[in-house]
């Protein structure tokens, strides 16, 4: 399968300022695989070490910071040279060894030539303490759940794919190609895009191959959850994640502790929050009180939501059946469009590196699902999981903030439309958002 951060692993290589790389990403995203593809492309080598499963490897690092030391006894290990430029290096699983990841310092500082890339689970746990690595040696490259774009790609459907790929303008998208893609867009809410199940699907048209490949990483992330340091913490951990789908089943969708459990305080849950976003499991989107620039600057610290990285595991967690999604009265409007503004969120993410916010009035009437902050604007985001695209809050946002807001954007099952500043995009064009606001500012401007 196709991935578009192929692209930025080849920049990387060519790069006169490469250093290490550090690829993150939540399990099972596709990073051990993408970076071997990438090496058996590439390069005339790839030599791979997993310290999960080769624990000895730990020592080559335990005992010297001298990178041809180093080199001399990882090319006995693969029995054949490593050579700077024709071999990538592949340190998989490496937050296991802190001293590894410390030495990706000497391989920039002293092994230019190297091609050195890394991977693992909970890395975003690792590289959180203070000590996991000197700060501007490596270089780093997010890895998302596949987009649906490229959910398409895999399910070879290269004529909507060039249709999308080839738009243009902002007029509306003919039937032939808005219903295929509207029934593509029901698949990838049941599967979602990890690699593992994007692939299941692709080989076995098999609804059943999807839920036992969804509930397989449900339980490896709920492993993962045992390995905080801290062996009090693991259930606090499953309440918070067992608990997201009757947090986003609430009109307010804001992370209430109470739903974790009943009693519970934030400063008694707050550390687990915390490991689970560091961990990248879940998504952190919080509060801003004033929709200007930057939107870091305007966080409520107090206030914020909680969705899953896929919109896949979501629905495995809440434990819907397949069936729903294919029904048409009740397509994307399970949880009160929570599937839709995961699902947003998730393609979101993997286009723009500004977290998203979200906004609310002072007395609580008006709330904007999202605030993008794109280049030197603020764009306000809201999500319809239906063809119903009455919008109040876009324009109480613009009432109540006083903003002259260039562009607002409402995602929904409505066509392709610029209506005076207000962008709908539906919701199976979320990866194209970019070109598309680009359009359309320059209609507005």
């Amino acid at each position: 399968m196709e991935r578009s951060a192929m692209q930025s692993l080849i920049d990387w290589k060519n790069s006169p300022y490469r250093k290490p790389l550090i690829l993150q990403g939540v399990r099972q995203v596709g990073k051990t695989w993408l970076l071997k593809e990438f090496g058996r492309r590439y390069y005339e080598k790839v030599a791979y070490f997993n310290f999960d499963e080769h624990p000895e490897y730990l020592q080559f690092f335990a005992d010297t910071k001298d990178i041809s030391r180093i080199l001399d006894m990882l090319q006995f290990i693969t029995g054949f040279p490593i050579t700077e430029g024709t071999t990538l290096i592949i340190f998989d699983e490496i937050q296991e060894a802190p001293n590894a990841l410390n030495a990706l310092k000497y391989f920039h500082e002293n092994g230019k030539g190297y091609h050195v890339a890394t991977a693992g689970s909970l890395l975003g746990v690792a590289l959180a303490k203070p000590s996991s690595f000197p700060v501007g040696q490596v270089d780093f490259l997010k890895i998302h759940p596949m987009t649906f774009t490229e959910m398409l790609g895999a399910e070879h459907e290269a004529g909507l794919l060039g249709y999308l790929d080839a738009k243009s303008d902002l007029d509306p998208i003919p039937e032939a190609f808005f219903n295929p893609l509207v029934d593509h867009l029901k698949r990838y809410f049941i599967m979602g895009g990890l690699p593992e199940v994007v692939s299941r699907w692709v080989n076995e048209r098999d609804s059943g191959q999807i839920d036992g490949a969804l509930y397989a990483i449900l339980m490896a992330y709920e492993r993962d959850f045992a390995k905080h340091p801290e062996a009090r913490e693991y259930p606090k951990l499953i309440q918070i994640w067992q608990s997201l789908p009757s947090q986003l089943a609430k009109e307010n969708k804001k992370f209430l502790y109470q739903l974790v459990r009943e009693g519970a305080r934030a400063r008694e849950y707050e550390d687990a929050v915390r490991w689970l976003v560091s961990s990248e499991v879940i998504t952190k989107v919080s509060r801003c009180t004033k929709p200007a620039l930057p939107l870091s600057a305007y966080d409520d610290l107090g206030a914020f939501k909680l969705y899953p990285c896929d919109v896949g595991l979501l629905r495995r967690l809440s434990g819907l059946d397949t069936s729903t999604f294919l029904h048409p009265s009740r397509l994307f409007t399970e949880f009160k469009g929570a599937f839709a503004e995961t699902y947003i969120l998730q393609s979101l993410s993997a286009s723009f590196s500004v977290p998203l916010r979200y906004w609310k009035s002072d007395d609580n009437r008006y709330e904007v699902d999202f605030l993008l902050q794109y280049k030197n604007l603020v764009i306000p985001i809201e999500v319809k999981a239906r063809t119903n695209i009455s919008s109040p809050s876009l324009k109480a946002i613009k009432r109540l903030e006083g903003e002259d807001f260039p562009l607002r954007i409402r995602y929904s099952m409505q066509n392709l439309t610029l209506s005076g500043d207000v962008l709908n995009i539906p919701l199976f064009m979320a990866d194209q958002s970019e070109r598309l606001i680009t359009l359309a500012l320059k209609s507005v401007l």
